[in-house]
């Protein structure tokens, strides 16, 4: 076991936890900033309003820079000081001088730090006294627990539930109101040291700091600003001790044992921990991602099944039987022009086995299934997160979310430039275009990949080695198949940073608002760069192919691709395989854990210290030094981001590959504890923000499961075989079987007819000379008054299909429907325990303004005198 404090407690020591260096009074932030070399000259600092000089010298090179064009992210009071060093260290140094002068007006308590073990580097430890805290919750409507305390009914498995704590602190529930001053009588303020706990704490400071601003400067900056311009060089809450439910708990060690284990992955997340130690935000986050892991169990389950059925029948199908017969002596047309030559239909038997394995009845019932399963889980996750805002006090939360949604610090560059050079302004680049560019990227890449076919294919049926002539179509497909995965996995990085440079260039006001347009451009351009090579694959590949003697071409003699005999299927199987499992091992799983190890051996190269040195000095630094060597807090968008991918690999095409549920559910159990592992140990603790919903997540989830309905309905008519099988069944069939099915889906052509150049090079190449062969698809034969025209039976199969799209879309839409009506958003027992609280909370108001009022009346009441008792046992 990892021991992150010492078992004695030595790290909760004033000199290395988080206090001052009194003892008595805990660090609640932290900021890091640069420390000006000893070696440099520097010039003497004056108080703000002593400096004329040299604000005058600032000023008039402020100005004379401000003709010409600044980058986005300079400081425009410092542009034109890049070689002077002196200048722009005192410039930083007295923008931060004045920035903690009027963090001491606030009435919080610093303490810098300029003596640590890390050269370079100073901190500066910020206080939050009770007067100050108290303030601040009012001002932010903070909800605290009251005296009143009741039991909130959990139903305990108690095997699978983390052994977070013998009494099963996540069955209480506290009565919590807003916080005042003037009613403090409501609150248990008996402990004062332990009312306000360590992450209420810090985000109440990090509040502060953002509403804290320097004005002297050219512009107002506050603590976005300051961080951007590298006046402070970072800020963070430490890892800490927390009290939870009134227990003192080293939580960061019963996080890493009890959720960051993988020994424990069979057990549920202890969710309420998380959220008292990281925040709502974060733990609505893991909520979700445990709900939804929750929920791949019975879809992992049910698509085994469907693929286990697929494998038991095989034998039974009739249509591959007749392939694999070699009785039936059929001749192919050319898969190609020259190069490829005539082929026997009984060397497709085993395309047509496998492709049975994903495309039997059961997949239309898989398909409805995951469906209503989309359904089910938004409505579990909706009733889930109803549960959670109530236990976590957050039912009356929203209003207060818009108080504390700050300018941004590059908005506020942004409105200062424009203002300096309003005139000079450059030419406005409009975002949607460079999205439709990125769009575009993505569409040419695939048609790349689609000439990589046909060119490969084309060189290995020229080839002279005979493995390489017999194993054509595996190898395309995989190579193919693996070279979509490699250039999905790149440009997916490449797209994550267009999508922040083209939010960057809208300037949105405020984080809230430069958050949902990032992830909305993110998810454009990583969905259309993972899913365009298999949209291709299932709706375009070989639907514009043409027919033998009058073939598609693109790009001169490229023409185009056809599918299988057995269909496209089972190569968008591979396809899908090949995406969904590369993703997840090497961009979820193999980055996550191999970029931080890279990170940590540079950090190692770079300080010239091997590990034993490290860690040798790593037990020496206080807590504040070593959450500095810890990783920045980047935010939840990229974690759900590739949850939403994968959500989409399991609903959208989930038709033609059952088992991809069953690959998300074993990547998601190690997810889960991969992400935890990386929050306790590698990342600094991240500022508690609140949130009562996964926010814009939850709208793309919902879209996407709405589409899913749409796609499959599509795969399963047009990219399957599920339909002409029934059509032939019902309306061909001699005797109502699968009998003949085969020979009924294959055309005739006559060699005759080919267009010049394009008939093979070795005509004789199966030993005999072809005068008519087959191709699949519905037209009419050579000696027909039409030739080579579309038969009526592709007529009747193609509006079977559109029937098929019609009926199954609507069906599931309302089926889906219906169950989201029928299952409340609310849980019963909740809207009931709502109900009490309330009246429980009228009863303690009443009961404690009765108390305050007898408590005035008898301050009011004049006393007896003293001497009145005893001059009436005189009168006795």
């Amino acid at each position: 076991m990892k021991t992150l404090y010492a078992a004695d407690g030595s790290d909760l020591h004033p000199h290395f936890g988080p206090y001052f260096s009194d003892g008595k009074r805990r660090v609640d932030y932290v900021l890091a900033y640069q420390i000006q070399k000893p070696n440099t000259v520097r010039k003497p600092s004056p108080k703000f309003g002593e400096n004329n000089f040299i604000r005058r010298l600032r000023r008039s090179i402020s100005m004379r820079s401000s003709r010409a064009p600044l980058q986005p992210k300079e400081d425009p009071e410092i542009t034109a000081q890049e070689h002077q060093t002196d200048y722009h260290e005192d410039d930083k140094r007295f923008r931060r001088d004045e920035y903690e002068e009027n963090l001491l007006e606030t009435g919080l308590e610093l303490e810098k730090d300029e003596g640590s073990k890390i050269p370079g580097i100073g901190f500066l430890k910020i206080h939050a006294p009770w007067h100050v805290l108290c303030r601040e919750a009012e001002f932010m409507k903070l909800k605290m627990p009251t005296k009143k305390v009741r039991l909130f009914i959990h139903k305990v498995t108690a095997p699978l539930h983390p052994k977070v704590d013998v009494s099963h602190p996540h069955s209480v529930k506290s009565l919590s109101h807003p916080f005042s001053r003037e009613k403090q009588h409501l609150f248990d303020l008996s402990d004062k040291n332990k009312f306000f706990d360590s992450t209420t704490r810090s985000s109440i400071v990090y509040e502060v700091l953002k509403r804290t601003r320097c004005t002297k400067a050219k512009y107002s900056m506050g603590i976005t600003s300051l961080l951007a311009n590298g006046v402070y060089v970072s800020g963070y809450p430490l890892h800490d001790v927390i009290l939870y439910s009134y227990i003192p708990f080293v939580v960061l060690q019963l996080l890493y044992e009890e959720w960051a284990s993988y020994s424990v992955f069979y057990k549920y997340q202890p969710i309420g921990l998380i959220r008292k130690y990281f925040g709502e935000k974060v733990g609505l986050y893991f909520a979700w991602l445990g709900v939804y892991t929750q929920m791949l169990i019975p879809a992992a389950i049910v698509g085994v099944i469907v693929f286990l059925y697929g494998c038991a029948t095989v034998d039974e199908n009739i249509p591959s039987m007749e392939i694999c017969d070699p009785r039936n002596n059929v001749t192919m047309c050319p898969l190609c022009d020259q190069a490829c030559s005539y082929w026997k239909l009984v060397t497709a038997c085993g395309t047509a086995r496998a492709s049975h394995l994903f495309d039997n009845p059961a997949t239309v019932f898989f398909s409805i299934f995951m469906a209503l399963w989309a359904v089910l889980f938004m409505e579990h996750w909706k009733r889930r997160q109803m549960r959670l805002n109530y236990i976590w006090d957050l039912t009356g939360f929203g209003e207060e979310e818009e108080v504390s949604d700050h300018n941004r610090a590059d908005y506020e560059f942004r409105v200062m430039q424009k203002s300096m050079r309003l005139e000079n302004s450059p030419p406005k680049v409009t975002p949607t275009t460079h999205n439709l560019f990125g769009i575009s990227v993505t569409f040419a890449i695939v048609f790349g990949v689609i000439l990589y076919r046909i060119s490969i294919k084309a060189a290995l049926h020229m080839s002279s080695y005979p493995a390489a002539r017999s194993n054509i179509r595996a190898t395309v497909k995989t190579t193919a198949a693996i070279i979509n995965l490699i250039i999905i996995i790149i440009m997916d990085e490449i797209y994550a940073a267009i999508a922040r440079w083209l939010t960057t260039l809208e300037v949105p006001k405020t984080d809230k608002s430069f958050e949902q347009r990032l992830i909305f451009k993110t998810f454009i351009l990583k969905f259309v760069n993972a899913f365009t090579p298999i949209v291709y694959l299932a709706f375009f590949r070989g639907r514009l192919v043409g027919r033998p003697g009058k073939y598609l071409y693109v790009v001169g003699s490229y023409r185009m691709e056809e599918c299988a005999h057995s269909g496209c299927l089972m190569e968008l199987c591979i396809q899908l395989c090949i995406t969904m499992l590369g993703k997840q091992l090497i961009q979820n799983n193999l980055f996550e854990i191999g970029i931080p190890k890279i990170k940590k051996l540079l950090r190692q190269r770079k300080s010239e210290m091997d590990t034993k040195q490290e860690e040798e000095l790593n037990k020496t630094l206080r807590r504040h030094e070593k959450d500095h060597f810890l990783g920045p807090f980047i935010g939840l968008n990229p974690e759900y981001m590739e949850m939403i991918i994968q959500f989409g690999m399991v609903t959208l095409f989930v038709a033609s590959f059952p088992l991809a549920p069953l690959f998300a559910l074993l990547n998601n159990i190690i997810e889960i504890r991969l992400d935890a592992k990386k929050f306790v140990t590698e990342l600094r603790r991240p500022i508690a923000a609140k949130a009562k919903d996964i926010g814009i997540w939850y709208n793309l989830l919902r879209g996407l499961s709405k589409v899913a309905v749409i796609v499959n309905a599509f795969v399963i008519s047009f990219t399957s075989d599920f339909i002409p099988r029934l059509v032939y069944q019902y309306t061909y069939s001699p005797d109502g079987t699968l009998h003949g099915f085969t020979n009924h889906t294959l055309a005739f052509f006559n060699v005759s007819d080919f267009q010049p150049g394009t008939d093979p090079l070795e005509p004789m190449h199966l030993g005999y000379k072809v005068d008519m062969c087959r191709y699949k698809d519905y037209r009419e034969p050579p000696w027909s008054t039409t030739p080579y025209d579309f038969s009526k039976e592709f007529w009747a199969i193609l509006a079977a299909r559109l029937a098929f799209v019609i009926v199954f879309q609507n069906v599931v839409m309302l089926m889906s429907d219906f169950v989201d009506w029928l299952i409340p958003d609310i849980p019963k027992d909740i809207s009931l325990q709502m109900h009490k609280e309330k009246i429980l909370m009228v009863e303690l108001f009443m009961k404690e303004e009765q108390g305050k009022r007898l408590t005035m009346r008898e301050r009011n009441t004049p006393q007896q005198p003293r001497s009145r008792p005893n001059s009436h046992t005189n009168c006795v």
